[in-house]
């Protein structure tokens, strides 16, 4: 599924089940692990678990598996990976602790480092 199809449903996804603040974050010039990230929050632990398995199923009926879901446990952060694309479903407070929006916006790309070292030589 490309990445802009892929988006639109996890959107479609959490919008549903009224995720807050949803945040999409183009990381594919700082990693080749994925393209995009996805950072939405929850109200409440069951809320998180509920955004996060709904995105899951939304995927699955697309004929997306996901590569993995993580910290279903505690459910204060869920990580839904979907390839291309990784979802961060977070309570407000753990957003607000780890930031990811900021820490990727600040981290310098690839292209960045190459450029740096080049007018270096």
């Amino acid at each position: 599924m490309h990445n802009d199809a892929l988006k639109t449903l996890v959107i479609d996804a959490l919008e549903e089940l009224k995720a807050k603040d949803i945040a999409t974050l183009d990381v594919s010039r700082l990693i080749s692990v994925t393209d995009l990230m996805m950072v939405a929050s929850g109200t409440s632990s069951r809320h998180v678990s509920a955004l996060a398995n709904n995105v899951v199923e939304r995927a699955k009926q697309e004929g997306v598996m996901p590569l993995g879901v993580e910290g279903k446990n505690g459910a204060d952060w869920v990580l839904v990976d979907l390839g291309n694309v990784v979802v961060h479903v977070m309570m407000p407070e753990t957003r607000q602790l780890y930031d990811l929006e900021r820490l990727w916006s600040d981290l310098p790309s690839d292209l960045d480092e190459m450029q740096r070292s080049g007018s270096q030589g």
